[in-house]
Parts: C-alpha cells; structure tokens; sequence
C-alpha cells in the first residue's frame, strides 16, 4: 500500500465503487464546462464585431437557464441515489460496535459472547519491516469478507469519525449516541483509515485498521479470542 497517492484509494466495496463513478461522471461535466467557458472567452475576446442594438435574446435565455437546470439534475440522480444507499441497512450477517475514546477505539462484536478489545495505535519503536507508522494498531479488527456488516458506533467523550476511505465508509462516533450504517468487504486484504474529526491533543494518533479474512479463518480468530478469555 502507498503511503502517498494523488487520486482516490483502490475501491473495496460496492458503495465505494458507485462513489468513483460518480466523481469521475462529475469531474467529466466540471472539464467539458471549463472548456467551453474558455474557448467561448478566447471567440470573445479575439471577436472584432459588437452589436451595440442588441437589447433581448429570447432563445439565448431559455438555453442558458434550461442547460443548467439539465446538468444539475445528472449530477443530482446519481447523488440522491448513492445517499440513500449508504443509508440503507439490509439484513447483515455480522455487528460490529466501535466506540471511540481520547484517544483509541473499542470494539465489540455484538453477536458473540465475550469478544470485546481496545485498539491502540503501535508506537514506532514497536514497528515491524512490514507494517505502517502511524497507521497500524496492537489489535486489529477482523471482518469476514463478502458478507454484509452492520457497524454501530459511538463515543465515550468527544465526537470522533470512523472512517476506512477504501470502503467508502466514514460515520461520526457522538456521545450519547449510536450510529449505524453498513459495509461490504469485497476481497480479503488490510484496510486503514483514521478518525476524521478533530478530537483533542493526540487527534492523528488513533488510526483503525480491518484486516478482511476468510470465514473459516475469522471463527478461528474467534476462537483464539474466546480462548484468551
């Protein structure tokens, strides 16, 4: 994983997928408009001819006020359509909660007795060769992979932001308060994000990582979580 990218995280989840669509659709129309804002000041501005009659242009005003219009409402179906989905809460087969604290998540798995753990960022001088300073954590999340799961989350003092870029996913952690939303792993891998909103001192320093697995490797996670217990 690069530590360093110019353009968006490799896609993870469906939702992120439509969200890539949609910047690209999105950025299509913002180009093609600059473009023909641009060529049609350089006709204006190397234009030697000028109408000092020209009081109303009937036509001319019906196409400038109904293009827009037009343009807005593609760029506002896709919008609408990819809210409403990120809202939207199937029938998920796994609970995640995640509660965020000053400064360091908790989590607990909802449908299982017993499985609950801190996640703390891993200090640099705990670092191993194959692992990312300021991103990694002592306990990593594990999720199966292409099955649909629900996370709840909280907060304990402030408000916090749990939020994986990858997946498309970011939702704020408020006290007093439970949020939820849903995601889907498309493929194995470690995912990583970072909490969102400032939240005091040590803001930077409470990363989230979701390690995606097999089932049968995840109830076998499970079971060296009861066994430690």
């Amino acid at each position: 994983m690069n530590t360093w990218n110019l353009s968006l995280q490799n896609s993870n989840s469906p939702i992120y997928d439509m969200m890539i669509f949609f910047h690209d659709f999105t950025m299509m129309i913002l180009i093609f408009i600059t473009l023909m804002i641009f060529f049609m000041l350089m006709l204006l501005m190397k234009n030697k001819f000028t109408d000092r009659f020209l009081l109303q242009g009937h036509l001319i005003e019906i196409i400038w006020t109904i293009t827009p219009m037009i343009i807005l409402l593609f760029i506002a179906i896709p919008s609408i359509k990819i809210l409403y989905m990120t809202d939207e809460i199937h029938e998920c087969n796994l609970t995640l909660k995640s509660v965020g604290h000053q400064w360091y998540w908790s989590y607990e798995y909802s449908d299982f007795i017993n499985i609950n753990f801190d996640s703390f960022m891993t200090p640099s001088k705990d670092l191993n060769m194959n692992e990312f300073r300021l991103l990694d954590v002592d306990n990593r999340c594990v999720i199966p992979f292409n099955l649909p799961i629900r996370i709840l989350t909280t907060s304990m003092d402030v408000i916090h932001s749990w939020t994986i870029p990858s997946l498309g996913i970011k939702i704020d952690s408020t006290p007093g308060r439970l949020n939820q939303s849903m995601f889907f792993l498309n493929r194995p891998g470690m995912f990583f994000g970072q909490c969102s909103e400032i939240c005091g001192t040590n803001h930077s320093f409470m990363p989230i990582v979701i390690e995606s697995t097999k089932f049968n490797y995840f109830k076998n996670w499970l079971l060296y979580m009861y066994s430690n217990n």
